[in-house]
């Protein structure tokens, strides 16, 4: 049986201690078998400093799942992880950067079955030189290493209730609607549509678009990108045989009866979509991104550096992150199977 990886993320941040306190209840928290990838003393030293009774095994992906039972199985990356909790600096940034390169080589290798990646800190990587706007992106140049063009990844935030896109990501508001098009949105609707069917098992997803415009635009009143761009983009996804309908205003999509009727939320922008799921299921959402050749999730926080090494950090989004990309992997392996 293959295992997940994953990344231990900033090492000043809270994603070590989350891996370790996780394999500390693997057993009633019911976690799936896993492989982290990094530096092995940062676990060690993290263990102590928090009193944590946690042996290493140090393996390759394929003995992990048999050691996994007595020994948190790590494969290690070669970069020294200096940081101390809650104080980052640049130092780990090779260290942070290495765990992710070598987790998607694995998957790319089919050593592994999915990649979990805990929370990166991009100001650290920015200051090391890392030219990347994010995870994501990073994660799809990694990916296009194995030949062809990099895949368009998707950023979905994923929880029991809800799913939601948004279309454009980390970018200054007013930059939105000179960003917006309609080729981004066909774009992403396809991968949505296509990513739930094949990895969710949702046999024709329904995908609700968001207006950009309070009320949808109020037939060009508050605005015409409804009219002009949003619109005829649903209309060719539609034409494509993917069940899309809008543009809907936002503020009618996530209440519970309005949830019941589509399957992934498709918003404009970042806040527009990410504000409502978090309010739903902040401890439980899951990163995940569409697009990529392996399965890769995330917990759907960030570093957490006021509470690194403390011990209070919360695992639940990261137990999810986990539990989704074991479901995911095994979704993709029934496909594949046929």
């Amino acid at each position: 049986m293959r295992p997940l990886a994953l990344t231990l993320g900033e090492p000043a941040g809270i994603g070590p201690e989350l891996t370790l306190a996780l394999w500390i209840k693997r057993k009633a928290l019911g976690v799936p078998a896993f492989i982290a990838v990094g530096d092995p003393a940062l676990l060690a030293s993290r263990a102590r400093l928090l009193q944590l009774d946690v042996p290493l095994a140090e393996c390759a992906p394929g003995e992990a799942a048999a050691r996994f039972a007595g020994a948190l199985p790590v494969f290690p990356t070669g970069e020294a992880a200096t940081a101390a909790p809650g104080k980052p600096d640049r130092t780990s940034a090779a260290a942070a950067r290495a765990a992710i390169e070598r987790a998607v080589e694995l998957a790319g290798a089919g050593k592994v079955s999915a990649l979990v990646t805990n929370p990166i800190a991009k100001s650290v990587l920015y200051e090391a030189g890392f030219e990347f706007p994010g995870h994501t992106e990073y994660l799809a140049h990694l990916a296009a290493r194995r030949g062809g063009a990099a895949p368009r990844p998707v950023m979905m935030i994923w929880c029991e209730e809800l799913s939601v896109v948004p279309v454009t990501i980390h970018l200054p508001l007013k930059d939105v609607p000179a960003l917006l098009s309609a080729d981004l949105i066909v774009e992403t609707g396809r991968i949505v549509a296509r990513e739930l069917a094949r990895r969710f098992g949702i046999a024709r997803p329904r995908l609700a678009v968001c207006a950009l415009n309070p009320h949808a635009g109020e037939e060009g009143r508050l605005g015409r990108e409804e009219i002009e761009i949003i619109g005829p983009a649903i209309a060719r996804l539609v034409k494509e045989g993917v069940a899309a309908s809008g543009p809907h205003p936002a503020d009618t999509l996530f209440h519970p009866e309005a949830r019941k009727r589509h399957d992934a939320v498709i918003g404009m922008y970042h806040d527009q979509v990410l504000a409502p799921i978090k309010a739903i299921a902040f401890d439980r959402a899951v990163n995940v991104t569409l697009g990529l050749p392996f399965v890769r999730t995330s917990p759907d926080h960030g570093t957490a550096f006021d509470l690194a090494g403390s011990g209070r950090a919360n695992p639940a989004s990261l137990l999810a992150a986990l539990k989704l990309a074991e479901r995911l992997a095994a979704a993709e392996a029934a496909v594949a199977a046929k």
